[in-house]
C-alpha cells in the first residue's frame, strides 16, 4: 500500500492492527517494502538452486555422492524374478524389440551385492545417459554397427569382456538370462565414472489439484505395467504383464514415485537378429507427462533442451513438480 500524503488520524489499537496487517502482506506493500519472495518448503529444491550438499539427486534421500552405474536389465518373463531392483535410485522402462520392454537402472546412493539378469544395450540408452555426465554402463554387449556409437559416447563401458571379474553365470536359469554384474566389481573398472548430478528432479510437498488414485497400468505393445497404491508401505507396488514384480532379494518390486514420459518413439536403423526394427526413445524436447505419488495422479510437462541437459518436470502451471523422496520409476512411453 503506498504511502499517504495526509494520513488520518487512528487509535493505537487500530494502528498496530493495521501494522500487522501489511507486514503480513495482507494490503501489499509499500514501493520502499518490496513484497519478500516466497520461500519454498524445507528441503525442496528449487529449478535454479544446487542440491544440498549430503542429499541424492535421485531420491532426494540422505546419501553421499558417489559414482554412477546404470545397468542394462531384462524383462522378459524367462528373465524374471531381477536380483538388486530394490536398491536402484532410478529405474528407467524402455520399449524394445517386438514391443517389449527393458529397464534400465542407475545405481548411486547404494549398490547391492549383484544385479541382473544383465542383457544388451541399446541406441536410446545413449541419449538417455548423457544427463548423468560420464557414468558407467553394464551391459552383455551390442550390436556390431552399434559399437562405435557406444565407443564415442561420454560413458564407460562395462561388458563382461571389458570388466571381466565383474560377471558371472548363475545356475538358476538358462542362458542368456543368467548373466549377472556385481556393481562394486564394475565400477572398480571404471574408477573416473562421474559422480551423482543434478538431473532435473525435484523433491518436496506434492502439490495441489492431485487426483486420488489406487491402480494405474502403462502399455506396451507386448509388455504391460500396474502400479497400485499401498497405503501399508507407502509406495506403488510394481506388476508386470499381471504378475507381481517379484525380486531374489527385496520382495516386491515398488516406487515412491512414478512417471509416466511421453516421447517420441520412432524406428532406428538398427534390428535384432530375427530382424525386428529396434525402436528408438527421444528424450531431447518436450512433452506431457503423467506423476504418481502419495496416492495420486499429477498432470505435468517434462523438458529436456540440450542432450547434456537434464530433465525438468512441472505442473501444468510451470511450477515445479516434486517428487516424493525415494526409488523414482520413468516409464518411457510414445505419445
Amino acid at each position: 500500500m503506498g504511502a499517504r500524503r495526509n494520513p488520518v488520524p487512528v487509535g493505537a489499537a487500530v494502528a498496530a492492527v493495521i501494522a500487522a496487517a501489511m507486514t503480513a502482506g495482507l494490503f501489499g506493500c509499500s514501493d520502499s517494502e518490496p513484497r519478500p519472495t516466497p520461500q519454498p518448503p524445507p528441503g525442496t529444491v528449487s529449478p535454479t538452486s544446487p542440491v544440498p550438499p549430503g542429499v541424492s539427486p535421485f531420491t532426494g534421500l540422505p546419501a553421499k555422492a558417489a559414482p554412477v552405474l546404470a545397468v542394462k536389465i531384462d524383462n522378459v518373463p524367462p528373465a524374471r524374478p531381477h536380483t538388486g531392483l530394490g536398491a536402484a535410485d532410478i529405474v528407467y522402462v524402455e520399449q524394445v524389440e517386438a514391443g517389449q520392454s527393458r529397464i534400465l537402472a542407475v545405481y548411486s546412493s547404494k549398490l547391492p551385492p549383484t544385479v541382473g539378469p544383465v542383457r544388451s544395450a541399446r541406441e536410446s540408452d545413449l541419449e538417455l545417459l548423457r544427463q548423468f555426465g560420464r557414468p558407467a554402463l553394464a551391459y552383455s554387449g551390442e550390436q556390431s554397427a552399434l559399437r562405435p556409437l557406444i565407443n564415442a559416447a561420454p560413458l564407460y563401458p562395462l561388458t563382461p569382456g571389458q570388466a571381466p571379474g565383474a560377471y558371472f553365470r548363475g545356475q538358476d536359469r538358462p542362458a542368456p538370462y543368467n548373466l549377472y554384474v556385481r556393481p562394486e566389481r564394475a565400477l572398480a573398472a571404471a574408477p573416473e565414472a562421474d559422480k551423482a548430478k543434478d538431473i532435473g528432479f525435484r523433491f518436496g510437498a506434492a502439490p495441489e489439484g492431485g487426483r486420488q488414485v489406487n491402480e494405474h497400468t502403462v502399455r506396451y505393445p507386448a509388455a504391460r505395467y500396474t502400479f497400485t497404491w499401498s497405503d501399508t508401505s507407502q509406495r506403488w507396488l510394481v506388476a508386470m504383464d499381471g504378475a507381481p514384480a517379484r525380486t531374489t532379494d527385496g520382495g516386491q518390486a515398488a516406487a515412491r514415485t512414478v512417471v509416466v514420459q511421453k516421447t517420441d518413439v520412432q524406428p532406428s536403423r538398427f534390428k535384432d537378429r530375427g530382424g525386428n526394427v529396434t525402436p528408438y526413445t527421444k528424450t531431447v524436447g518436450s512433452g506431457t507427462a503423467l506423476v504418481l505419488r502419495d496416492g495420486e495422479s499429477h498432470d505435468a510437462r517434462w523438458s529436456r533442451t540440450t542432450a547434456d541437459g537434464g530433465t525438468t518436470f512441472t505442473t501444468p502451471g510451470g511450477q515445479p513438480l516434486h517428487f516424493a523422496p525415494g526409488q523414482v520409476w520413468v516409464l518411457l512411453t510414445g505419445r
